[in-house]
């Protein structure tokens, strides 16, 4: 399988970017490297792109498409661990980050990786091949509260009870070991006319147990407050999300981040001496437009959020 990667919301990430050509960048999300192959042909010599990804495949086909780039360095991590990267590296500030918190193309249609609930295959998703968790793991060993409270937070399913419950008579008969066994569960498990709802039915639960495989939300914090601390002034953090929970988190991390004066309207001066790390660019989400939704229909559900460190 081709680790292809359509980049989405490709043009509207580099106009808001600002990129320089001497800046150093980092992509926080690897992948197929189709947004750092656009940052790297803007910079010059003496320009840098760092490029972070916590699954080794994708690393290993970047570093191959990037191989023509000496001011490309690849690293195999968690952007969320970006100031430990950057400190080992020796880079004291960056001029913009850009994260792309998706599930990569290569991950969702290789079987074998356990993302897509279309193929039949092991239950993985894990994104770090060296994680131990897997999903086999969280869907054999969860407790049935454990599995509600996921499917309900991360996957935002409103039928989570029906299925969990599903999930935990299915594992007395037999392990669940694969993709299409659990797909089976969960429509036996919802009301007939869900499965002729919009969307697969397992779409959610699948999102559910990928994100707590990853551990992907309750890192998300943590990360983008780094990255902004990160960014030299006027350095610029991109964030594409895909799902409600991911673009609730990088909203009200952005507004804490910026800050605001809690003194009453009529206090001459500011005195709570609220800190702000920079503002807010987009004050409403950017959006893919009709021509890329055509092009690309994993674009759908795309949303970009900017942030300028003062």
């Amino acid at each position: 399988m081709e680790f292809n990667h359509i980049p989405v919301l490709k043009d509207e990430c580099i106009d808001n970017l600002n990129i320089k050509k001497d800046g150093i960048y980092v992509d926080g999300t690897l992948g197929g490297a189709g947004h750092s192959s656009i940052i790297l042909a803007k910079l010059n010599n003496t320009g840098k792109l760092i490029g972070i990804d916590r699954d080794n495949e994708a690393l290993i086909v970047a570093k191959k498409r990037l191989s023509n780039y000496d001011n490309f360095i690849a690293v195999h991590d968690n952007h969320t661990n970006i100031l430990d990267i950057l400190n080992k590296l020796d880079i004291k500030g960056v001029d913009g980050i850009l994260l792309d918190l998706g599930v990569s193309s290569y991950q969702l249609d290789e079987a074998s990786r356990g993302f897509s609930y279309m193929h039949d295959a092991e239950l993985d998703m894990r994104m770090n091949k060296e994680d131990k968790i897997t999903a086999k793991y969280v869907v054999n060993n969860y407790s049935e509260e454990e599995l509600c409270r996921i499917f309900f937070d991360y996957g935002e399913e409103k039928y989570s009870k029906q299925i969990s419950k599903g999930i935990i008579e299915a594992r007395k008969l037999k392990k669940i070991e694969t993709t299409l066994e659990l797909v089976e569960i969960i429509k036996k498990n919802i009301p007939k006319k869900a499965l002729v709802d919009k969307g697969h039915p397992a779409k959610r639960i699948f999102q559910a147990i990928r994100i707590e495989v990853n551990d992907e939300i309750k890192l998300l914090e943590k990360g983008i407050r780094d990255c902004i601390k990160a960014l030299k002034p006027k350095g610029r953090l991109c964030i594409i999300s895909f799902h409600s929970l991911e673009d609730r988190i990088v909203k009200k991390t952005f507004e804490d981040m910026q800050g605001k004066c809690t003194c009453p309207k009529d206090f001459p001066k500011c005195i709570c001496n609220y800190i702000s790390y920079g503002k807010i660019i987009t004050k409403k989400p950017i959006l893919p437009t009709e021509k890329e939704l055509k092009i690309n229909s994993r674009s759908q559900s795309a949303k970009l959020r900017v942030f300028e460190r003062k």
